[in-house]
């Protein structure tokens, strides 16, 4: 793809320069300014002089793009069975990003009570509405969240917990279990 002497571009710095070697997906380039640097290969972009557009745009093979599009791609989705009885389980995911619209300003104290009250609200309404099993998705991470909420769910005595399924959610999601034949 890069050849020595190419002039290349870095996609996301404004950095310019000339490919002194290529090894495997590695590209060390001199940039302009004289520094030496080495990139993977989708971080840069050749750069082509006006005079080169003409080739550049004779070398496009367009059939090959035409023919692509008239292929029809095989699905590769895989299905899953559930049973006719068998109800969805909400779940909530505690992520900050998907709670927030923006959390700039925020401390890290602000966004763990935020992330807490919500699961809090979010338990107590399916404890109201009899709900029987619900999912919090609070990633992995350094483990806060997981532990506080652990704490809060440990304070209910009509709940069970344990985490989540791990080949659908990994480590990051606890499964909550509400005992519904309990005397108030």
């Amino acid at each position: 793809m890069f050849n020595k002497g190419d002039e290349v571009s870095v996609l996301d710095e404004a950095v310019n320069g000339v490919v002194l070697f290529v090894k495997e997906d590695q590209v060390t380039i001199e940039s302009t300014d004289g520094f030496t640097m080495t990139f993977f290969v989708n971080e840069l972009i050749k750069v082509h002089n006006s005079s080169n557009l003409m080739n550049s745009i004779k070398s496009f093979n367009s059939g090959e793009i035409n023919k692509e599009k008239e292929e029809p791609k095989p699905r590769s989705f895989v299905k899953e069975r559930k049973e006719k009885r068998e109800i969805s389980v909400p779940e909530f995911d505690l992520h900050i990003e998907k709670l927030v619209p923006n959390k700039r300003g925020m401390s890290n104290y602000d966004i763990l009570t935020l992330q807490t009250e919500t699961a809090k609200r979010h338990l107590e309404f399916a404890i109201r509405n009899r709900i029987p099993k619900i999912v919090f998705i609070h990633g992995v991470g350094e483990g806060v969240l997981k532990a506080e909420l652990d704490f809060l769910f440990g304070r209910y005595d009509t709940i069970s917990f344990q985490d989540a399924n791990y080949q659908k959610y990994g480590l990051g999601a606890t499964e909550v279990y509400i005992k519904q034949n309990t005397k108030l």
